[in-house]
């Protein structure tokens, strides 16, 4: 594909909306994956995803706006698995999985009951980036504007609650407040996010750019800017690449997220470092 080819790639209309919303999901859920990482919930990206699918199987079995069904869903089952979490009895990763495997049970078990849309829920289950609306662009403007935003203004205490959470209530913050904020904010990058990478697919927007960070820089200022990049670069060399292999879009991202962190890991053994 020559550089004149990829230009007029572009220019289309639908191209155009997928990059937008893609570099907005992707810087999302970069951000938002940096403090769930380092505050070992990483998989609840992975958990909200199985809701949603579940969510999705409800609401395409009822001819229902998928948007609306399964966001309020989504973030209601953000704030239990918060809830149940931070009871002593229960950890975050039981929590996780006892929502993630119920969900997707039932998901499974709501479309094998409903005829007719097994192709309408594979869409959802390894994403389209090329199907989205203009709707989704303002979406995912609006919601990285809001994440971007809270993150710069809070950055002081996010980082306190991120490293030191007994601290951070020593000084007054309310840890709770901000826990359940972070919850909601992945919720709805996790529902904006199934449409362009899928639901089997979008907890790894969440993980890999922060975990390859990770490797290579230690300050939480680094790391959240390195991870923001490392996305949005990732999310671009997958879609190039989608388009001249013909390769599915949001496996391409994730192979490049992958292929970035084993780089990363090697670079990492080179500089020294095994952290």
């Amino acid at each position: 594909m020559t550089f004149q080819e990829v230009w007029e790639v572009l220019s289309y209309p639908f191209v155009t909306r997928a990059l937008i919303v893609g570099v907005m999901v992707s810087l999302c859920a970069s951000i938002l994956g940096v403090i769930l990482v380092l505050k070992r919930y990483s998989l609840i990206g992975h958990g909200l995803s199985e809701v949603g699918f579940a969510a999705l199987s409800v609401a395409l079995a009822f001819n229902l706006p998928p948007l609306y069904v399964s966001t309020p869903l989504v973030v209601a089952a953000s704030f239990l698995i918060m809830f149940v979490s931070q009871r002593k009895r229960v950890g975050g990763d039981v929590a996780i999985g006892i929502a993630a495997s119920g969900a997707l049970a039932f998901g499974v078990l709501v479309t094998a009951l409903t005829r007719g849309m097994n192709l309408d829920v594979c869409s959802y289950m390894f994403g389209s980036i090329l199907a989205m609306t203009n709707e989704d662009v303002i979406l995912s403007v609006a919601l990285s504007l809001f994440v971007t935003g809270l993150f710069v203004l809070f950055y002081n205490r996010l980082f306190l609650i991120t490293y030191n959470e007994d601290y951070a209530r020593s000084l007054g913050i309310n840890v709770t407040l901000y826990q359940f904020l972070i919850s909601f904010l992945t919720a709805l990058t996790v529902v904006l996010g199934m449409r362009m990478m899928g639901t089997l697919l979008i907890s790894s927007l969440i993980i890999l750019p922060a975990v390859t960070a990770r490797r290579l820089v230690r300050s939480f200022r680094a790391l959240v800017v390195l991870a923001a990049c490392i996305s949005l670069a990732c999310f671009a060399v997958g879609l190039f690449l989608s388009f001249v292999w013909n390769l599915p879009t949001g496996a391409g991202i994730v192979s490049v997220n992958v292929a970035a962190l084993m780089g990363a890991v090697l670079l990492a053994r080179l500089m020294g470092r095994t952290a």
